[in-house]
């Protein structure tokens, strides 16, 4: 039952950030919104969970987007295991937790991604990747943060019951 409310809970949010999140976007920029599921689920639910999340929600927005496949699952499957290491140390109440996690997971993700367009050696201009896409993106993240981690957090109580 819980795998099904968090496929459902992935699929809805590919639809609505493929269709809806981009009308309004900043300079081509919108947030990541399953960045963010990914990094509080893994956060409240740790790295196998992580791993998971991040894996069927990358493989989800690669299908959606038609760019080079495979860099979104990487990245988010790395994400979502880095983030979720961290499961046990973190207080997961503190409102701080989400906008320090999103500013963190952000970066994290976009050099991630950047590394592996390097190892399978695609051109990139890492200082412009940077400056143009993720550090706009960092601040959109964190606009949306909060509440997307509440609502992961009540949706993880709600499953756990």
């Amino acid at each position: 039952m819980n795998i099904l409310i968090w496929g459902g809970v992935i699929l809805i949010t590919i639809i609505i950030q493929s269709t809806l999140i981009p009308l309004i976007s900043v300079r081509g920029i919108y947030p990541d919104v399953l960045l963010i599921i990914v990094v509080s689920y893994a956060l409240l639910s740790g790295k196998e969970s992580g791993v998971g999340m991040g894996f069927f929600a990358g493989l989800l927005q690669d299908l959606a987007s038609g760019g080079i496949f495979g860099i979104g699952t990487l990245s988010k499957l790395s994400t979502g295991y880095i983030f979720g290491l961290a499961e046990r140390k973190v207080f997961k109440e503190h409102v701080l937790l989400p906008i320090l996690a999103t500013l963190v997971a952000t970066i994290f993700n976009g050099v991630a991604g950047l590394l592996f367009l390097v190892i399978f050696d695609y051109k990139v201009d890492l200082i412009a990747a940077l400056t143009q896409n993720i550090m706009p993106l960092v601040c959109y993240n964190l606009i949306v943060a909060v509440p997307i981690h509440h609502v992961v957090y009540r949706l993880i109580q709600f499953t756990a019951e």
